[in-house]
């Protein structure tokens, strides 16, 4: 493979519509509330894709050189383990995208005060702290938590605020039902990685409940995500949002095939579905709540 194709794979551009469709929701919402800036949603989605690149490097790095990652991994091979990125060349691009990541949300100061100086400096820490550090979160059970913190309520609500200059329930509710379909996508990583997860002594919550207890929460986050859509149509918001339910339901589609995924194949197909409920849910509820005002 040439350099650049394995700076692209380690990139992971699967998981970018992770950081897309927060930013996606947020400002879709601020859109249909007659408070749509361009200027601070382009802000944010820069800042939400450099803090995710950074994010995937710190986890390539930190998992490589703590030998996480083995031959006998499931998963797509990562650019430290395998030898073809060397673990101080990785570590440095880490700290150059997080840098410049930082900088990027440093422009989001005008839009919705110094307080945002908080939030870029605990996402930069977190993106590092997630896999590294003396108590890694996702290495204690936390990395759902911080999924649906960072990815739910802090990307949307941020998003939202820098263009309307306050956050309420509805905000947040949003936030929550993206969070948790965003996280799904860590739920079958970690459904996958259990038995590699353990033998490396990574707490990960399927470690310590078990596949069983992962796929229940696969079904209810999934669930809980429909709710959500159910309940902006039940605020006034539209019958176009019901379009979002069709991802939700093929999200349930792939929470049943969980326990019968065996293999590499299986569980890529897994992650890749995933993916694409979180960016078809992004695009169809963004889509209902724009047609709710132009309609």
């Amino acid at each position: 493979m040439s350099s650049l194709n394995i700076w692209f794979e380690a990139l992971r551009p699967k998981t970018l519509p992770a950081a897309v469709v927060p930013v996606l929701l947020a400002s879709s919402l601020a859109y249909a509330d007659g408070h749509f800036d361009w200027r601070g949603a382009a802000i944010c989605l820069a800042f939400a894709l450099l803090i995710q690149i950074g994010t995937n490097f710190a986890n390539d790095y930190l998992d490589g050189i703590k030998g996480t990652d083995t031959e006998e991994r499931l998963g797509p091979r990562r650019a430290v383990a395998a030898g073809l990125i060397a673990p101080r060349t990785m570590r440095r691009a880490t700290i150059l995208v997080l840098a410049v990541g930082f900088c990027v949300g440093l422009g989001l100061i005008p839009f919705g005060g110094w307080w945002l100086l908080v939030v870029g400096v605990t996402s930069v820490a977190c993106a590092w702290l997630y896999t590294g550090g003396p108590y890694p979160l996702a290495y204690n059970g936390l990395g759902d938590v911080f999924v649906v913190l960072f990815f739910g309520f802090v990307a949307v609500g941020c998003t939202y605020y820098v263009q309307a200059g306050a956050i309420s329930g509805k905000v947040l509710l949003l936030g929550f039902g993206c969070g948790l379909l965003v996280n799904n996508i860590l739920v079958v990583n970690n459904y996958r990685d259990l038995d590699e997860d353990r033998a490396a002594r990574k707490r990960t919550l399927v470690v310590f409940f078990g596949r069983r207890v992962a796929q229940i929460q696969y079904y209810v986050s999934a669930l809980l995500a429909g709710a959500v859509v159910l309940g902006f149509w039940a605020i006034g918001y539209g019958p176009f949002v019901f379009v979002a339910l069709l991802p939700v339901c093929y999200a349930v589609l792939l929470g049943a095939r969980l326990s019968t995924a065996e293999g590499p194949v299986e569980f890529l197909e897994a992650l890749k579905g995933s993916a694409k409920v979180v960016a078809a849910y992004g695009v169809l509820f963004s889509g209902g709540l724009l047609l709710g005002v132009l309609v």
